[in-house]
Order: structure tokens, then sequence, then C-alpha cells
């Protein structure tokens, strides 16, 4: 029975893992990188200026 429990905690565990990646992969798809992005963009225009001011 011991030998029972260690080869359940492994699959229970992948199963646990591929339930949780496949959530998080669904509410990545509703999300866009849209502010994300806009944070690069401002990021970039910061050091630029910051380049070409000294």
């Amino acid at each position: 029975m011991d030998v029972l429990a260690w080869l359940l905690i492994p699959l229970v565990a992948a199963v646990v893992s591929g339930l949780w990646g496949s959530w998080s992969l669904r509410t990545r798809k509703i999300r866009s990188d849209g502010p994300e992005l806009d944070g690069y963009a401002r990021f970039r225009e910061a050091m630029e200026k910051s380049r070409t001011g000294t």
C-alpha cells in the first residue's frame, strides 16, 4: 500500500500541474499584451531622453 501512495503522489502532481497550466494559458489568451507593451514604450522613450539630455 505504501508503494501505491508513493506512485500516486507524482501522478496527482502531474494532473494538478496540467490543470494549472491549462488555466494559466486560458487567462493569458483573454488578456492582451497592450499595457505591458505601452509601459515598455514609455520606458524606452525615457531612456532615449536621458541619453540625449546629457
